[in-house]
């Protein structure tokens, strides 16, 4: 952005902005609170869980953000987000029920319940 001058652009997006400048402006404030409060939770499913982990929990928002823009924004809802929609959810099933299935199995080989 530095380089291409892009921090110019800023204002003239703020003075075309729909809602006014000053809801421009704290659109962009809050859209950056909310990405450093999803990197420190990223970084917290990491450190807690497993990368793995982190990754199945990012894979499950994407959809989930495009499904809150389809309610509150009135967007279509294609066939290619439904799709994603539920690739996603099968990933995420599937990898809680290898994670129980392992948890099982590792139950039975110590001999507990």
């Amino acid at each position: 952005m530095i380089v291409n001058k892009d921090f110019t652009a800023i204002h003239r997006e703020a003075r075309d902005f729909e809602l006014g400048e000053a809801r421009y402006y704290i659109v962009l404030v809050g859209s950056a609170i909310m990405y450093q409060c999803f990197f420190v939770g990223t970084v917290g499913a990491i450190f807690y869980g497993s990368a793995l982990l982190a990754g199945v929990i990012m894979t499950v928002l994407i959809p989930v953000t495009e499904v809150l823009a389809v309610v509150f924004f009135s967007e279509p809802f294609s066939t290619g987000k439904g799709v994603a929609l539920a690739l996603s959810l099968w990933g995420f099933v599937s990898y809680f029920y290898g994670e129980i299935k392992g948890k099982k199995a590792r139950e039975t080989v110590n001999g507990t319940s």
